[in-house]
C-alpha cells in the first residue's frame, strides 16, 4: 500500500474540498430547484448518519434515540429564529413560554443552541441508562424518542401540540447543509482517530478486555453519545428549516427517522464515516428516484395506477438484498483515505 506523508495528505484534501465546493456551486447555478433541495438534503441526511455511527459503529452501542435529538434541535432552533409576529399568529390554543416569546435570532446560533440542547438531552439518558448493556440501553433510548414524540404532541405552550410550528424560515440552503456535513466529519474523524477513538475501538471489540486494560468504558460511551447528539440537533435544525414545518403527527421527526438513519448506516457500513455519508446519499436519491412507482404508469393503452407507499417496499427490498449480498455493507468499517484511493490506481496501473 502506498504510504503518503501528513503533508501531501491534507493538500489533497484541500484540494478535494475545494473541488466539492465548486460542484455544489455549479449545481446551485445551474441544476433545477427539486435537484438542489435533494442535494441539500444528502447533506443533512449525511449529518444525521455520521452521528449516529459514531454512537452504534464506532463506540459499539446501539441506539434507536437519534430521532428524538433529532426533534429537540428541530424544536428548540425553529422557535428561536421564527419572528414574535410568528410566534404569536401560530400558538392559537396556548401562547409560547418566556423566553421563546421574546427573542429572534440568528440562524447559525440557533442552530448551535438546538445542538448543545440535544447535548444535554443526550447526557441526561446516556448518564443512568448507558450502566446498562446489550438490548436493554436500545430500549431505553428507543422510549426516549417516544417520550419526546408524546411531549410534542401535549406541551402546547413550547411544540404548539398537534398544530405543530407552520412557516419556520427556510433558512438551510445547500451551504449551510454541505458546510455543517464539513464541521461534522472533521470533529467525528478528528475524535475517532484520536486518543479517544483507539479506546472507543477497543471498547466495541471486548468491552471487559477494555476495562481491564484500564479504559472507562463508561466515560468514553457517555462522552460519544453527548457528541453524537449535538451533531443530531444540529441536523434537526437543519432538517427543520428545510421542511419549513414540524408535524409530530407524522413520522417526519418520529421514530421512523431512526430507523431511516439506521439504514443509511447499515448500508454505507456500520462503524465507517466515509460509508456514513455514502449511505446517506444513496438513500436520499433513491427515495426520490423511487416515487416513480408510486405515480399512475401508462403503458400503451393501459394505465396502472400508482401504490402509497410502494416506494418504501421496493426500498426495503433493496436494503434486504443488500444486507444478504453485503451483509457489512458497502464500506464495512474501511474509510476512503488518500493511501487507499493512490493504492487502489497503483494497482490498476500494474495490470
Amino acid at each position: 500500500m502506498i504510504k503518503l506523508n501528513k503533508k501531501t495528505q491534507f493538500f489533497l484534501t484541500i484540494i478535494f474540498i475545494a473541488v466539492i465546493i465548486l460542484l455544489l456551486f455549479t449545481a446551485k447555478e445551474n441544476l433545477n430547484s427539486y435537484i438542489v433541495r435533494i442535494i441539500t438534503l444528502i447533506g443533512i441526511y449525511g449529518i444525521m448518519s455520521v452521528s449516529l455511527n459514531l454512537i452504534n459503529g464506532v463506540s459499539g452501542v446501539l441506539s434507536l434515540g437519534h430521532a428524538g435529538f433529532i426533534a429537540v434541535g428541530a424544536y428548540i432552533s425553529s422557535l428561536l429564529t421564527m419572528s414574535i409576529y410568528q410566534k404569536e399568529a401560530i400558538f392559537i390554543i396556548q401562547k409560547v413560554i418566556w423566553p421563546f416569546n421574546s427573542i429572534e435570532m440568528p440562524f447559525l446560533f440557533a442552530t448551535i443552541i438546538g445542538g448543545i440542547v440535544a447535548a444535554i438531552f443526550a447526557f441526561l439518558v446516556g448518564w443512568p441508562s448507558l450502566r446498562l448493556s446489550g438490548d436493554y440501553f436500545a430500549i431505553t433510548t428507543l422510549g426516549f424518542a417516544e417520550i419526546i414524540r408524546i411531549l410534542a404532541l401535549n406541551l402546547t405552550s413550547v411544540t404548539n401540540g398537534a398544530l405543530g410550528l407552520k412557516s419556520i424560515p427556510s433558512y438551510t440552503n445547500i451551504w449551510w447543509a454541505w458546510g455543517w456535513l464539513l464541521v461534522t466529519v472533521i470533529v467525528i474523524a478528528s475524535y475517532v482517530n484520536g486518543t479517544f477513538g483507539r479506546a472507543l475501538r477497543a471498547i466495541r471489540e471486548d468491552k471487559i478486555a477494555a476495562a481491564s486494560m484500564g479504559i472507562n468504558v463508561y466515560k468514553h460511551q457517555l462522552i460519544t453519545f453527548v457528541l453524537g447528539g449535538f451533531f443530531a440537533g444540529i441536523s434537526g435544525s437543519l432538517y427543520a428549516h428545510w421542511l419549513t414545518t414540524i408535524d409530530p403527527r407524522t413520522n417526519t421527526i418520529g421514530i421512523m427517522l431512526t430507523f431511516n438513519i439506521l439504514i443509511m448506516v447499515l448500508i454505507g457500513g456500520l462503524g465507517s464515516i466515509s460509508g456514513a455519508i455514502i449511505g446517506a446519499g444513496l438513500f436520499a436519491i433513491l427515495s426520490e428516484v423511487l416515487r416513480f412507482f408510486e405515480e399512475p404508469i401508462k403503458i400503451f393503452n393501459f394505465e396502472i395506477a400508482g401504490i402509497s407507499g410502494m416506494r418504501m417496499l421496493i426500498f426495503s427490498a433493496l436494503f434486504v438484498l443488500i444486507m444478504i449480498l453485503r451483509p457489512k455493507g458497502i464500506l464495512g468499517r474501511k474509510e476512503i483515505t488518500w493511501n487507499n484511493v493512490f493504492s487502489l490506481f497503483h494497482r490498476k496501473g500494474d495490470k
